[in-house]
């Protein structure tokens, strides 16, 4: 292993300063423009020109060049002050808790895995089983086939127990499977050696140190963070983690995470497809190394990444970091703007001030909005619903009754599932906040204890009347990549309605059919 404990006393005393550091302000990041960090404003620009024209749904953006925020932005209903579901981002973080625990001399990556849950195994360990070490779980190279995280996840309560009981095929460390359970053993480890969930050993080491609060991260039946999945923190705290990532580990001067551990987890360790053809593997950043929880990309870049398009991508040859919150079916695609635009934006040295260009860019990112259902057609007159109310029949949504109450040309649908009901807020050409308990749209919402513990949702809401017979809703999550459309389609005392999630991009659809009391 190329990193070395000795190195990382340091660690105690970060760990000293981060304790009184959560009552402290935040220290925001410094602000700059474009040019006088060497970044062209109109690429920029051509950037979001380019989204906006795409298939790809951004909801935040950041660029840092040389430390500082150069360009920002928010689609609204998206805001800065709301954190973000990270999806496998989360495993970048995941891999730091590690690394802290490395640089204590907690563990070694070359520990063996069976070592910390000896009360855990399966009747006959087997030779492979007993050959895994932290750095296969790390490097995803656990030999497992095919990824457990779903059967676990759904089915078992212990998922140690249930993890270290599946067959590994493969030598450990020689084959690459994406394998969000390996990360979550990453943070059972982590809980076992220190006492401490993941999230509560970062905060005085990660968290706290670089200013990011307000953090939440999910647990699984067993109180152990997810480690795969799960944490949810705002653009900017993605943004304060990759730059601590650039600057190897160093934050306002202090060394924060030793500088050998950022390289050793940053390098690749296995290669995703040994057997692809060079062609294929030329244009795709899924195909050049795997590292500890982070990937390596095109362009002599890393990045940690999560479904949907949540990136936080490190340029150490430009000095510079992006961080992206979204929701993509082609994430590849997405990468793909990033380096056909704001690459080419970036230049050695200072560039003249362009103040058209810097206004320009100003303005765009001032306005930046996700599309609106469209402002009801005035050209005919739509029913009157407020106090109507439907009993649905059986549904796979399992809502039992959609009531409807109107209010200054909004509307409030509440949804009765179970002993529970939901109201939700929607405005005519316009997004309405609100926070609901309703657990919304999630890539991972069959596993066990999903969202629990997490506080309630923030939403905003709109609608549209599609003609005098379909009233379109649609319902974002905004601390989430996803949303929920709702076509609701009158006849009489008889309603449809079509109930779809955004991730599925129209391809799946709920129907569900009631009636009038």
């Amino acid at each position: 292993m190329m990193f070395k404990k000795t190195i990382l006393t340091v660690s105690v005393i970060v760990l000293l300063l981060g304790t009184q550091a959560r009552s402290q302000s935040i220290t925001p990041l410094p602000r700059s423009v474009p040019e006088a960090e060497g970044v062209s404003s109109k690429g920029i620009i051509d950037f979001l020109d380019a989204v906006k024209n795409s298939k790809h749904e951004l909801h935040s953006f950041m660029f840092l060049r040389h430390g500082k925020v150069i360009a920002e932005g928010w689609w609204s209903p998206y805001r800065p002050d709301l954190k973000h579901t990270l999806y496998s981002l989360s495993k970048s973080f995941t891999s730091t808790a590690i690394g802290f625990a490395v640089s204590e001399n907690r563990l070694t990556v070359n520990d063996k895995v069976i070592s910390f849950f000896p009360d855990q195994l399966p009747d006959t360990v087997s030779q492979f089983l007993a050959e895994l070490k932290v750095k296969d779980l790390l490097s995803m190279s656990v030999g497992q086939a095919p990824d457990p995280t779903g059967t676990v996840g759904t089915k078992d309560t212990n998922w140690v127990k249930a993890f270290l009981a599946l067959p590994i095929l493969n030598k450990p460390g020689t084959v690459f499977l994406y394998n969000s359970l390996a990360t979550y053993m990453l943070s059972a480890i982590v809980q076992k050696v220190t006492g401490q969930k993941v999230i509560d050993y970062l905060t005085p080491r990660l968290f706290d140190p670089l200013g990011i609060k307000g953090e939440d991260w999910e647990t699984d039946p067993k109180g152990i963070n997810t480690g795969g999945w799960g944490l949810r923190i705002k653009t900017e705290d993605i943004a304060r983690f990759a730059q601590l990532y650039l600057q190897k580990g160093n934050w306002n001067g202090k060394q924060i995470l030793p500088a050998a551990w950022v390289e050793e987890a940053t390098t690749a360790k296995i290669d995703q497809a040994p057997d692809a053809p060079q062609s294929k593997k030329d244009s795709s950043d899924w195909m050049q190394g795997y590292c500890y929880q982070f990937w390596r990309s095109r362009n002599h870049t890393y990045r940690g990444d999560g479904a949907f398009g949540q990136y936080a991508l490190v340029f150490p040859d430009q000095d510079a970091v992006i961080a992206i919150t979204s929701e993509t079916a082609d994430m590849q695609g997405e990468l793909n703007l990033v380096w056909q635009y704001l690459l080419p934006a970036i230049q050695q040295n200072k560039m003249p001030p362009n103040k058209t260009d810097a206004a320009a860019l100003k303005q765009r990112l001032s306005s930046l909005k996700v599309p609106l259902p469209v402002k009801n057609d005035s050209a005919f007159a739509t029913p009157k619903l407020s106090g109507k109310s439907f009993t649905m029949q059986s549904n796979d949504k399992k809502i039992d009754k959609i009531t409807f109450t109107e209010k200054d040309h909004n509307y409030t649908i509440t949804l009765k599932i179970g002993d529970s009901s939901y109201a939700l807020n929607f405005g005519n050409g316009k997004w309405i906040q609100n926070t609901t308990s309703k657990y919304g749209p999630s890539l991972v919402a069959a596993i066990q204890h999903h969202f629990v513990g997490l506080p309630p949702s923030i939403v905003a809401g709109s609608y549209a009347w599609k003609n005098k017979n379909t009233l379109e809703t649609q319902l974002r999550y905004i601390d989430s990549p996803h949303a929920e459309t709702m076509v609701f389609h009158f006849d009489d005392n008889k309603l449809s309605v079509d109930y779809m999630q955004s991730f599925e991009y129209g391809t799946k659809k709920v129907v569900l059919e009631g009636q009038t009391n």
